[in-house]
């Protein structure tokens, strides 16, 4: 599976990661992805619901008839190679299902940062050859919200995720080389999280600088 990720710099991100990790890491955030385009197009919030669930039991059991999806049999050469198992993948739909619920608020956000974040981080990390690292589901869960409320229309919530970001986000530290694919997005997100604008231009010549400059130094 070689199909862009919808996100310009986790696109970028991906290629700071070794040459072999790649395509599990690309099959993990597009994973991702998918649970937060479920979650964007749900107008009904058992039908969203339904969705995730399908995705769940498609990564924990891999039946032959999603595995069509080429998502799925994605996801499923990941975890055979990468030895982690499926069930750990699909637990990321708990953090988006937190959205679901109505109205959000800080609890749901805490679920959703860490469901999602930290634990995609620390998916993300085994992929990457690093199995414990001080700090990274934090990192991850910073990263969630600030990613959220950049997407999510409503105003007070964005506000919210943001501040939770700037309070989430550990000291800063030396990234270790294996995991600037993962430092290069939370320098990124801690600044955005913490000058607290309410558009950031994703691609942009400062930004793909600023990814640069961490993946060269690790800061």
């Amino acid at each position: 599976m070689t199909d862009c990720l919808a996100d310009p710099e986790r696109e970028l991100a991906l290629s700071y990661a070794e040459r072999q990790a790649r395509p599990h890491l690309r099959a993990l955030w597009t994973v991702d992805e998918r649970f937060g385009a479920i979650v964007a197009g749900t107008t009904e919030a058992a039908i969203g619901e339904m969705r995730l669930l399908w995705w769940r039991d498609a990564l924990t059991e891999a039946p032959p008839s999603a595995r069509a999806e080429p998502l799925v049999e994605a996801a499923v050469t990941a975890l055979r190679e990468t030895g982690i198992s499926g069930a750990e993948w699909g637990a990321m739909a708990e953090g988006w299902h937190a959205l679901l619920q109505q109205p959000i608020e800080a609890a749901e956000l805490a679920r959703f940062a860490r469901e999602r974040g930290g634990r995609l981080f620390s998916l993300s990390a085994t992929i990457l050859g690093v199995t414990d690292w001080a700090g990274l589901e934090e990192e991850g869960q910073g990263w969630a919200l600030t990613d959220l409320a950049y997407r999510i229309t409503d105003s007070g919530v964005a506000a919210e995720a943001r501040a939770s970001a700037a309070a989430v986000f550990p000291d800063k530290s030396r990234w270790p080389r294996a995991l600037r694919p993962l430092g290069a997005l939370t320098v990124l997100a801690r600044r955005d999280a913490l000058a607290g604008e309410t558009r950031r231009r994703q691609g942009s010549p400062g930004r793909v600088a600023r990814m640069a400059w961490h993946r060269l130094t690790g800061r």
